[in-house]
C-alpha cells in the first residue's frame, strides 16, 4: 500500500533553556592527559559553558532538569557534592536532576585531591562556584519556559570514527583512529520552536571530545565550541550539545595541540546539523499526499498539513522512568590493598629517574603514575558486593525516546537501540550524573590485547549488553 502521510517526528512539552559562563581561571590545574608535560593552563581557546534545560509535560507533570557542563567528568566525591548542593539551591529533588558533560579533555582535571599540584589551589573555589551558577541558569530556564514543539531529524557525519585500532607490528591494540572500520556515525538534531521562534537546537553526536590532547595547554571546549558557534550564528538561538555513546569513537583527526583542528572538527559537525535543520518540515505539520495534478506530466502533489487534535495528543505524550541495572564486577578488578602500594612504587621510580637525569624514562613513569592514581580514583568509591548498581534513565517525549546512562558505554548501546526501534528518534546521553562505572565496552572488546577501555573497565564482559537489554525492554513496553 502506498504511503500517503509522512509524520514529522515530534514532541510537545514545556521547554526552557539558559546558559552561563564557567570558564576556569587561567593557571588552574589542567593536566588531563598522562602524557602532558604541563600542569597549569596557559590561556583560553574558547570559553566554557553550563547549559540548563527544563522540560515538563504540557499537563504539568514532573519536570526533568538537564544540566550540561563543558568538562570531562567529575569523580564520585565531587559529583555527589555537586548534585547535593545543586538540589539544595534549586529546590530540585534528585529524581528531577540529570547532570551530563560535553566531555572535553581540555578544560582541566577537577579533583580536590590535586590541591598540592601546580594550580591545584584554584580547583576548590572553582568547583564551589558550580552549584550557584547552575542555579542561576536554572532560574532563567524556568522563567523562559513555554510550550514548545521539538522536531527531530538525523543524518550521518564522518568527523568521528571507530578508535579501537590494531597495531599489528607490536601485536596489540591502541586507542586511536581505525581506518579499517571507518563508517559514518548518526547525528541527531532537535529543533525547538515556540510561537514560530526557534528557542534552541540540540545536537546529539557520538564522538569523544579529544581533538586536543597532551600538547594543548589552553582551556577549551574542544570541537563543541565551534559546533555551537556555527549553529547559533545561523539559527540565532542557543545550541546544546549532548554526547551520545562513544566509548569506542573518537575524532579522525585528533590528539593534537592545534586548536584550529578542533574548530575544523566542530564546524564539520555543525554544518551537518544545519543541513538537517534546513530540511525539516514546519513545526506541527506532517507531509500529506493530496492527489495528482495533471500538467505536462501527471504530478504527485504533497503538502504540509497542520496537525489535528489526535496528532497533537500523541506528540504531547510524556513518560519517564529511572532504572538500576546490576552489572557484575570484573573478576580481575584490583583491590585497594594491591593498587595503593604499586602507586607508591611508581612515584618512587619516577623520582629516582628524575634525580638520575633519565628524562625519557621520567616521561613514561610520569604517565604510569597518573594512570595508577586514576585507577585508585575509580575503585575507591565502588559499592561493596559482587555487582555494580548502574543507573540509567528513559523518557518518552511524544514520538521520541530519550535515554541516559552513567559512564562511557561503547556506541553499541545507541546503535542496537536504534536497530530495535527504527521508527523512533533516539536521543542518547552518556555520563549521566557521573562515571563511577567507567567504560562499558562490548563483550568482544575485552579480548583485544592491551586495549585501553577494557583495561580501565570495572564491570565484567557482557555488562553493556545487559544494560542495553534492560533499557530496550522498557522502551519496548512503551512502544507496544
Amino acid at each position: 500500500m502506498s504511503t500517503t502521510i509522512v509524520h514529522s517526528p515530534s514532541s510537545q512539552c514545556a521547554f526552557g533553556i539558559a546558559w552561563t559562563d564557567i570558564t576556569p581561571p587561567v593557571g588552574m590545574y589542567h593536566r588531563m592527559w598522562g602524557a602532558a608535560a604541563h600542569d597549569r593552563s596557559t590561556g583560553i581557546h574558547r570559553p566554557l559553558r553550563t547549559t540548563v534545560v527544563v522540560m515538563r509535560s504540557l499537563d504539568g507533570g514532573p519536570q526533568t532538569v538537564l544540566v550540561s557542563l563543558d568538562h570531562c567528568l567529575l569523580r564520585a566525591q565531587e559529583m555527589e557534592a555537586l548534585l547535593g548542593d545543586t538540589c539544595r539551591l534549586t529546590g530540585l529533588s534528585r529524581s528531577e536532576l540529570l547532570v551530563t558533560f560535553s566531555h572535553t579533555h581540555s578544560a582541566g582535571y577537577l579533583s580536590r585531591d590535586r590541591t598540592d599540584f601546580p594550580g591545584g589551589d584554584l580547583i576548590g573555589p572553582y568547583l564551589d562556584s558550580f552549584p550557584g551558577k547552575i542555579s542561576e541558569a536554572f532560574r532563567m530556564a524556568q522563567t523562559n519556559s513555554r510550550p514548545a514543539t521539538l522536531t527531530y531529524g538525523s543524518t550521518t557525519c564522518e568527523m568521528g570514527c571507530q578508535r579501537d585500532y590494531l597495531d599489528e607490528e607490536r601485536g596489540h591494540y591502541v586507542c586511536g583512529f581505525n581506518p579499517d572500520e571507518a563508517v559514518p556515525l548518526p547525528l541527531n538534531v532537535v529543533r525547538v520552536v515556540a510561537d514560530n521562534d526557534v528557542l534552541a537546537t540540540i545536537v546529539n553526536y557520538p564522538c569523544h571530545t579529544t581533538t586536543l590532547a597532551w600538547e594543548n595547554t589552553l582551556i577549551s571546549p574542544d570541537y563543541v565550541g565551534a559546533l555551537r558557534e556555527v549553529v547559533e550564528r545561523e539559527t540565532n538561538a542557543l545550541c546544546l550539545f549532548l554526547l551520545a555513546p562513544c566509548g569506542d569513537i573518537g575524532p579522525r583527526d585528533g590528539y593534537v595541540g592545534d586548536t584550529s583542528v578542533a574548530d575544523r572538527n566542530g564546524r564539520q559537525v555543525g554544518f551537518a546539523a544545519l543541513s538537517v535543520l534546513v530540511g525539516m518540515n514546519p513545526a506541527e505539520t506532517d507531509q500529506v499526499y493530496v492527489g495528482p495534478v495533471y500538467s505536462g506530466a501527471t504530478l504527485g502533489n504533497w503538502r504540509h498539513q497542520p496537525w489535528d487534535a489526535s496528532r497533537c495528543a500523541s506528540t504531547s505524550l510524556s513518560k519517564h522512568t529511572a532504572l538500576t541495572v546490576s552489572l557484575p564486577y570484573l573478576a580481575s578488578l584490583p583491590k585497594l590493598a594491591e593498587a595503593e602500594p604499586l602507586h607508591r612504587e611508581l612515584i618512587a621510580a619516577e623520582q629516582a629517574a628524575r634525580a638520575a637525569g633519565r628524562l625519557d624514562e621520567v616521561a613514561t613513569l610520569r604517565a604510569k603514575v597518573e594512570r595508577q592514581r586514576r585507577l585508585l580514583d575509580r575503585i575507591r568509591p565502588l559499592p561493596q558486593g559482587e555487582t555494580y548498581p548502574c543507573p540509567a534513565w528513559a523518557w518518552q517525549w511524544g514520538d521520541a525516546f530519550w535515554i541516559a546512562v552513567e559512564g562511557e558505554p561503547y556506541h553499541y548501546l545507541q546503535s542496537e537501540l536504534m536497530r530495535r526501534f527504527p521508527n523512533r528518534p533516539l536521543i542518547a546521553i552518556t555520563l549521566g550524573n557521573g562515571t563511577n562505572c567507567s567504560y562499558l565496552p562490548t563483550r568482544e572488546a575485552y579480548s583485544k590485547a592491551q586495549l585501553y577501555q577494557p583495561e580501565v573497565a570495572l564491570v565484567a564482559p557482557g555488562g553493556l549488553e545487559t544494560l542495553t537489554d534492560a533499557i530496550g525492554r522498557q522502551l519496548a513496553e512503551w512502544d507496544s
